[in-house]
């Protein structure tokens, strides 16, 4: 038997790395190509692993580890202070979701009762932390507005994965008694464990802090401590993982507890969504059908419970349409809470293999639309106009005076215009009214507005946005963006349009590559920043601050110069 499961683990291991290095090649998911590898070797597949109760089982450490390093990642202040535009969406969306969809599959299928329409309603309601997180940092958009958007909805959904395993246990017999039974042990469990983090685990930890590998193995002891009590108290174990994360989280040795634990946890996580894979049905057409309608409901869902809250809180077509992309497929956490319904006998297998083929499906068709997101905001932007929804540009949002001319015109607003603007009010603040600034984040236009600088919101991309921002009549234009973050053109394309409209004015642009410098000025370009060079210079002053002793005295000078500025982005 023992040498039938090292087997069994090894043939897991081994079909999840020749898929998942497949799948790179195509730059498919990871979890994805686990699922493949587990259809493949399993039942349904070459039926090389007929018997899956052993991986199963080990594959549950898995899920334990995969939890507790979800709430690990959890940032408690983040959740608790979350904005008023993540909080409102987030709640319509979850909420929403939730209900519809409870609706839609009780009635249509393809649940066989209302308790297997709950859960698969909730799992169409949560979106992919581990997708979304790797597209925006492939796109360089965690820090832009709709970045931040999907993140804090992802926290929220995360926060109602958390109640939903508290409950799961009591839902086949939904009385107040044991409704009340299961809240008092989730109180309890909370208490024990915020308890434990704030009185117990510190000192232990403190005492072991110089011997990483106790760190480790004390960090694990408790995962599994916490979930074996959440057992004890007829709670999912899971949810008893989850929370032990959550209560160390903020514990100066979690960023080494994640590093140690993460090859550990992937390597049961793999073996966990391999069985998961092990468990989708052989493709039928009924089966392939209800895939496709689950994907719709939950496209069409995204777009009734996230769009329209959005729009209506003023954040713009943009950042309304590219939020609503960003959360449209099935989360990792929706498989793992089937997983557990099925354990339960509320989910059934067929329920499994439908979300687990939708996972698949919309993680390919989620990425690529995320991808090419600005087309899809220019193919829906003439529809929405029809609908009579009009961008910020359109409405009063946006107060134009009747000369919107301006001597300097900033066209996008990051990091360095913001600096630049900081610099400006130190030196020079009589040229705040001389100045434009031009871009699509809605919380920028605020904020600009509030320190007297004038703001026109549009797409520095689009030709149309140049010309009513009246780059025509400008005498400096400067673009400050990289390429690597401007949409749909970069700093070449954006030079050669603003020489057709403006031939005579100044024109300052960014190159990242130094190869791009000749290239600019043969276009056109008054001058050409290449803030690498300035950094470059800044860490030579470091190390020759370093070398004379005089690093902390210059360390107190930029201190002291900082705590005096102001800035639209800190």
């Amino acid at each position: 038997m023992d040498n039938v499961l090292a087997t069994n683990i090894a043939l897991c291991i081994i079909a999840a790395w020749v898929v998942a290095v497949i799948c790179q090649f195509v730059r498919l998911p990871l979890l994805l190509a686990y699922l493949a590898a587990g259809f493949t070797i399993g039942p349904q597949g070459f039926k090389a692993i007929t018997n899956v109760h052993d991986i199963q089982t080990i594959s549950e450490i898995g899920l334990a580890l995969l939890l507790f390093m979800v709430g690990l990642e959890i940032d408690l202040k983040k959740m608790l202070s979350a904005g008023r535009v993540i909080t409102l969406t987030a709640l319509v969306q979850i909420g929403g979701g939730t209900l519809l969809g409870w609706l839609v599959f009780d009635l249509l299928g393809p649940a066989q009762n209302g308790l297997g329409a709950l859960y698969l309603a909730v799992a169409a309601a949560m979106s992919s932390t581990v997708l979304i997180v790797k597209i925006l940092y492939d796109q360089r958009e965690l820090e832009s507005l709709a970045g931040r958007i999907s993140l804090g909805v992802l926290v929220l959904q995360d926060v109602a994965i958390i109640l939903f395993l508290a409950l799961q246990p009591s839902l086949k017999n939904p009385a107040l008694l044991p409704l009340v039974k299961a809240f008092g042990s989730v109180m309890l469990l909370l208490s024990v464990a915020f308890l434990a983090s704030r009185s117990v685990l510190p000192p232990i930890f403190k005492l072991i802090a110089r011997l990483p590998e106790l760190v480790l193995v004390g960090a694990i002891a408790w995962c599994f401590a916490m979930a074996g009590f959440a057992a004890y108290l007829h709670l999912s174990s899971a949810i008893g993982a989850l929370v032990a994360g959550v209560m160390i989280s903020t514990f100066p040795y979690t960023l080494d507890i994640v590093a140690r634990v993460t090859s550990l946890r992937d390597f049961f996580v793999t073996l966990f969504f391999v069985s998961l894979g092990m468990a989708i049905p052989l493709p039928t057409w009924s089966g392939i059908l209800w895939t496709l309608c689950f994907c719709a409901f939950l496209i069409v869902s995204r777009f009734a419970t996230i769009f329209p809250v959005l729009y209506s809180l003023r954040q713009g077509y943009r950042v309304s349409l590219f939020s609503t992309i960003n959360l449209c497929q099935v989360s990792e956490l929706s498989l793992v809470l089937l997983a557990l319904g099925r354990a339960s006998g509320d989910v059934s297998e067929k329920i499994i293999g439908i979300a687990a083929m939708a996972f698949a499906l919309l993680a390919v068709g989620s990425t690529y639309a995320s991808l090419d997101n600005s087309r899809l905001l220019q193919l829906f932007s003439p529809w929405l106009n029809r609908l009579g929804l009009r961008d910020l540009d359109h409405t009063s949002f946006f107060h134009r005076s009747d000369d919107p001319r301006r001597r300097i015109c900033l066209l996008g607003f990051s990091g360095t215009a913001s600096s630049l603007l900081a610099e400006i009010h130190r030196e020079k603040p009589g040229l705040f009214a001389e100045i434009m600034v031009v871009d699509f984040n809605p919380t920028v236009y605020h904020r600009l507005r509030q320190m007297g600088i004038r703001a026109a919101y549009g797409d520095i991309s689009q030709r149309d946005v140049l010309q009513h921002a009246s780059v025509q009549h400008a005498e400096i234009i400067i673009c400050s963006l990289p390429n690597t973050i401007l949409k749909g053109t970069n700093n070449l394309k954006l030079l050669r349009q603003l020489r057709e409209l403006n031939p005579a004015a100044v024109i300052i642009v960014h190159a990242e590559l130094l190869a791009d410098v000749p290239a600019l000025y043969a276009a056109g370009a008054s001058y050409v920043t290449a803030p690498r060079l300035l950094e470059a210079a800044d860490l030579m002053h470091a190390i020759e601050a370093a070398e004379n002793k005089l690093l902390a005295e210059k360390r107190s000078t930029q201190t002291a110069f900082l705590a005096d500025r102001s800035e639209v982005i800190p």
